[in-house]
């Protein structure tokens, strides 16, 4: 089957301007974003990590990884295409692969963090976890549970998880999105600590709505609501396309991960 989620051909994406520039606890670096276009037709666009010299990280193709792996298991999600561009950054150009995802909004609908909803609309002695099971949500908390263990995420905090809120205050919980800071993002294009990652190695994750610990987390929530299980034959679903874009290093890593974990969930 043709897949349309990897953009090979270099696209010139020298005019775009990377307005918003962030840091993530734990790895060194800025990431940048910029949207172009306007309501439903907005596209927002990320980079991996940029150093400050180059751009080195993995997170747009790890970005590509979890929107393959949750589509396989049926876990509603924002879809993230992969574009190989020009792009230029403090006046210097560069070649790299960047994602882009379409604006998941409906019209009417605005958006807010769960951490916000949660201390505008909680009751009680409600928790976060306890707010979304009482929402309605708890299957779709489940589900990020078990996608941030298998793709190991260090970065599920508060404002990685929206709400989107129409005009008469019904609410809902937004696909998951934003779950490029996983599986070997901190090492960079560092062959050697990316090939000596143990794919069952405990990381500590920033995590709103669980502890620290991912495996905690999955298992508290297990078993998870999926369409099916991950089998073999998928190793060649979530890298196919992807060998321009990255290492075989790389590759064998990230597949290696993902089925080591899924074997120990499926185990619980």
């Amino acid at each position: 089957m043709r897949r349309y989620d990897i953009v090979s051909s270099l696209q010139d994406y020298r005019e775009i301007s990377w307005s918003e520039r962030s840091n993530t606890s734990g790895t060194a670096g800025t990431y940048l974003k910029a949207r172009v276009g306007s309501g439903s037709r907005a596209r927002y666009l990320k980079l991996s990590r940029y150093n400050g010299v180059r751009i080195d990280g993995t997170e747009c193709i790890n970005e590509l990884v979890a929107s393959r792996l949750m589509e396989a298991l049926g876990i509603e999600h924002v879809p993230y295409r992969l574009v190989h561009a020009r792009v230029v950054i403090d006046g210097r150009e560069h070649e790299t692969w960047l994602c882009s995802s379409r604006n998941f909004r409906r019209p009417g609908e605005q958006k807010m963090g769960l951490g916000a909803y949660f201390e505008l609309h909680h009751e009680g002695e409600d928790d976060p976890l306890s707010f979304c099971r009482r929402m309605g949500w708890g299957e779709r908390v489940s589900q990020m549970m078990l996608v941030d263990y298998l793709l190991a995420n260090r970065d599920r905090h508060a404002s990685n998880i929206e709400v989107l809120v129409d005009r008469t205050g019904a609410s809902r919980l937004a696909p998951l999105f934003d779950t490029g800071l996983s599986l070997v993002a901190p090492y960079g294009d560092d062959e050697e600590r990316i090939s000596a990652f143990e794919p069952l190695s405990p990381v500590a994750t920033t995590n709103y709505l669980g502890s620290r610990s991912l495996e905690e987390n999955v298992a508290s929530v297990a078993p998870v609501m999926v369409a099916r299980p991950l089998v073999p034959q998928d190793r060649d679903t979530l890298l196919e396309g992807l060998d321009n874009a990255a290492s075989p290093v790389l590759l064998e890593k990230i597949w290696e991960i993902v089925w080591e974990r899924w074997r120990w969930y499926a185990a619980l």
